[in-house]
């Protein structure tokens, strides 16, 4: 077994939940996968992760999404760890190439997605361009509210996994 993910099982569960945290904004994901705990290796850890992601509530998954910052902003509406702060400046590094333009319409666009859908634009960014971002929320726009939703959480689910790697690696 991985020598993080023994750590990660022998630590207590509010010490876990805080690692748990770090990777996934959801309180209660993090509470489940603390309760999940042993892990036998990190196939067990993702496949825990999706399984218990995919039985949360919508309010769940919009306490996970608060947790991120606006694509090209750098602070989140709910408080962050500084390690999932790193974490998602480094996913976010596309934007820091952008042109001003480029910067301004992910700005606006990310206005009209939270005025539209009520919460922010989720994608995971790693390995992706500015101009790939915006021509992703722009093609998301159109969505219908509950199509949305479930895009946004699958986004999130794939940040969590990346994030549970980097955490475990």
């Amino acid at each position: 077994m991985n020598q993080s993910i023994n750590r990660l099982n022998q630590l207590s569960a509010p010490d876990a939940e805080a690692e748990f945290l770090k990777c996934c904004g959801s309180t209660r994901w993090a509470q489940a996968m603390t309760q999940a705990r042993p892990f036998a290796g990190l196939d067990d850890v993702l496949t825990g992760a999706d399984r218990i992601w995919w039985s949360l509530s919508e309010a769940d998954w919009l306490e996970a999404f608060r947790a991120h910052p606006k694509i090209g902003e750098k602070k989140a509406a709910a408080a962050q760890s500084v390690e999932a702060q790193k974490w998602s400046a480094q996913e976010q590094s596309g934007v820091a190439q952008a042109s001003a333009r480029t910067i301004s319409e992910l700005a606006e666009r990310n206005r009209e997605y939270e005025d539209r859908f009520g919460f922010i634009f989720i994608v995971c960014a790693s390995g992706k361009s500015s101009e790939e971002m915006l021509e992703i929320v722009n093609s998301r726009l159109g969505n219908e509210a509950a199509a949305e939703l479930l895009n946004a959480a699958e986004e999130q689910r794939k940040i969590t996994r990346l994030r549970l790697q980097k955490l475990l690696g």
